[in-house]
């Protein structure tokens, strides 16, 4: 008769005819709505054209039936108002990076409003963004204008690392033929000193031989009179042969007295030094 009597749950229902008459008939089951496409100012001006897919279902037929005349042209009716103004709030950037969070912020305000019309917004999807022409152009052009960016700073990461790359390989080499150039240094030195040891006690052995022989052998203190009058004489015959300019000693006709000098240098030395002393040196060349 025109006036709210219960509401029919699913199966078996008994009506009175005349009395009783079924005058809506509500889906319990998800339902998805299309948001027609819709303009959007964004936070930085640019206008946004979009559009989504709003998923809901209804919890409380009474409601969905007596709290607004038709449910789902509300909802779709608040979902793009919500969706302008959330836009609103955002820049191009966030809009395109933050979707996800633009479409539960959106869900919520719809459950809020939604709630006295027994409806439940399940969730909303943004479908589509299309931005101005113009400006998606100029986000191709940052897009490229980006990857050349970091192309340029691989390619130049690599010049660098490739520099560091030859200087370190410089530097080894350099420490390396130091290294080398040292140890040979040292090793020459080693040698070099070997050497002079070897030919210092080749010397004093020399040394001690001679004195050895000068000592315990009949004649050889003539002997090596004999030896440094000629060392002597031959000395004297080899002045002229490094310089123009000489100087010799008087009575250089006198051959007699040459080795009589000669002979007397040696006389002294023996005199000041005997064979002993001699082999003592001898010995402590040796040893050094």
């Amino acid at each position: 008769m025109g006036k709210f009597n219960r509401v029919l749950n699913p199966g078996l229902a008994i009506l009175i005819p005349i009395l009783d008459k079924i005058q809506y008939v509500q889906s319990l089951k998800e339902t998805a709505v299309e948001v027609p496409s819709q303009s959007a100012i964004t936070a930085d001006n640019v206008t946004l054209e979009m559009d989504g897919v709003l998923y809901i279902k209804v919890i409380d037929p009474y409601k969905a039936s007596y709290g607004v005349e038709d449910a789902e042209y509300a909802i779709s009716q608040l979902a793009q108002t919500t969706m302008r103004s959330e836009i609103g709030q955002l820049t191009l950037d966030h809009c395109l990076r933050e979707r996800q969070s633009l479409n539960n912020n959106i869900t919520a305000v719809l459950n809020e409003a939604a709630k006295d019309w027994g409806i439940e917004c399940l969730r909303y999807e943004i479908r589509d963004i299309h931005p101005p022409a113009n400006v998606l152009e100029a986000m191709h052009r940052q897009v490229s204008a980006e990857r050349s960016k970091r192309a340029e700073i691989l390619d130049s990461e690599g010049h660098r690392q490739s520099a560091i790359n030859i200087a370190e390989g410089a530097k080894e080499s350099q420490i390396l033929a130091s290294e080398a150039e040292k140890q040979e240094q040292i090793n020459n030195a080693a040698g070099e000193a070997e050497a002079i040891l070897l030919r210092a006690k080749a010397n004093a052995e020399g040394i001690r031989q001679i004195a050895k022989a000068i000592r315990e052998t009949p004649g050889g203190r003539d002997a090596v009179a004999l030896q440094v009058a000629e060392k002597y004489v031959d000395a004297f015959g080899k002045l002229a042969k490094e310089s123009n300019t000489i100087v010799v000693p008087a009575g250089l006709n006198d051959m007699g007295s040459w080795m009589a000098t000669g002979l007397s240098i040696y006389d002294k030395l023996a005199s000041t030094t005997n064979s002993k002393r001699i082999e003592e040196v001898a010995e402590e060349a040796a040893k050094k």
